[in-house]
């Protein structure tokens, strides 16, 4: 199917369905102080309900491919967004640090239901072709979160206070509930002969896992994506520590950077009328590396100011733009009847190395800018590396399956 023959509010539907995890993680980070000093700890304590929803998230989108392959992509859609809200409301009620910590949880488990079924449902919904454009739609959805959500969450705590934001999550997952019921379709019917036995499930996640194309382009596109976690997890301590803006200064930087993102997700969409995904993607992560190349050196040199760094970073994430949307919708593109599974093992890996690379960057933190943008160029470069062999395998193993066909044909006709 075309895109353009699809509702407007069925890709806007899917957009804040993916958006809900990222909304989640936002919204709520300005409150720390305010829900550290009324459950009676440290703000440090209130930052492991940040990890926890981290380990949900990452896990729990494992738990949903099979289900979205058993009974079709709606049931375990619905039953997700139940338990985010039920989770949802014990976090706008929770008494303890350790409580809210483990709601947190289960909010994560919940809510990336969300992100799996979206990206499933592209791959059900449209051609090939089309995919990567509908990502690059998701992704404008997305985006927009980094610039309204602690903006709105630091309001939310100073007039109303901090157990206000939950509800307005409670708000937002509640309308995209009733989106869902009444405006999705359903793009696959359940499937009885499915099993869900653990070995069944093991063994069909690890042949989604063995595929070249599929592990290739994740692999690419979650690793580059880890630049952004690097970013996100660096950028307070850079910007409002080393660099001294003021918070208002900071909300306004992150919005410029996250537009340069939004930006180039959109553009995506023009470039790919005259190059491919591949082509796309390998100018990219080569432009990427390039730029964090010069970021460390910059750093090193001790060339590295506000403005540099702005910048740096702004153009960095210009490419990711351009990577994640057509590395998603290759990486699904060989897995139709599979779709499920290739999409929660991409969150998972996506969200796996995304964490581990926003620890590694506070685990370095000194004074200077070098943690962030070192590991942010470590993974643009990593990824370059992935995409260049992982084409190499492709093309070769394309290259026996015609000479493989070709023989058969021979022999046929002997």
């Amino acid at each position: 199917m075309n895109s353009t023959n699809k509702p407007f509010k069925v890709i806007l539907i899917m957009g804040l369905l993916t958006a809900i995890g990222p909304l989640s993680i936002d919204m709520y980070l300005p409150a720390f102080p305010a829900i550290a000093k009324s459950l009676h700890t440290q703000v440090a304590n209130v930052t492991l309900s940040l990890s926890s929803f981290f380990i949900g998230i990452s896990f729990g989108q494992l738990l949903y491919g099979p289900l979205l392959e058993r009974y079709g992509r709606k049931q375990p859609l619905y039953a997700g967004l139940f338990i985010y809200f039920l989770a949802s409301v014990g976090c706008a009620f929770a008494q303890s640090v350790n409580m809210l910590i483990i709601l947190r949880l289960f909010q994560a488990i919940g809510g990336c239901v969300g992100m799996v079924a979206a990206r499933a449902m592209v791959r059900d919904l449209f051609d090939v072709k089309e995919n990567a454009k509908v990502f690059s739609l998701l992704m404008l959805v997305v985006s927009v979160s980094p610039i309204i959500a602690p903006t709105l969450g630091g309001y939310i705590t100073a007039l109303l206070g901090w157990r206000y934001v939950f509800a307005m999550l409670i708000f937002i997952v509640l309308i995209i509930l009733s989106g869902a019921y009444f405006y999705l379709p359903e793009s696959k019917q359940p499937d009885p002969g499915y099993s869900l036995k653990p070995r069944l499930i093991v063994k069909n996640y690890a042949s989604v896992m063995v595929n070249p194309h599929f592990i290739t382009y994740a692999l690419t596109g979650a690793i580059s994506y880890s630049g952004l976690y690097a970013y996100i997890g660096g950028a307070p301590h850079v910007f409002m520590e080393i660099f001294k803006v003021s918070e208002a200064q900071f909300g306004w930087i992150f919005a410029i950077i996250a537009a340069g993102l939004i930006g180039a997700s959109q553009v995506n969409n023009l470039v790919l009328k005259y190059y491919s995904s591949e082509q796309i993607i390998k100018a990219a992560t080569l432009c990427q590396s390039i730029i964090g190349i010069c970021f460390v050196a910059l750093t090193m040199l001790g060339f590295s100011n506000l403005l540099l760094t702005v910048v740096c970073v702004f153009f960095f994430l210009v490419c990711q733009g351009f990577i994640f949307p057509n590395a998603t919708a290759l990486a699904l593109a060989p897995l139709a009847k599979n779709a499920g599974n290739a999409s929660a093992l991409i969150g998972a890996i996506q969200m796996t190395i995304g964490a581990c690379a926003s620890a590694i960057v506070g685990l370095l933190q000194n004074n200077t800018a070098l943690p962030m943008s070192g590991v942010m160029t470590f993974c643009a470069i990593t990824a370059f590396t992935v995409f260049h062999l992982g084409s190499k395998i492709i093309i070769r193993n394309i290259s026996k399956a015609t000479m493989l066909e070709e023989e058969v044909e021979m022999m046929s006709t002997m």
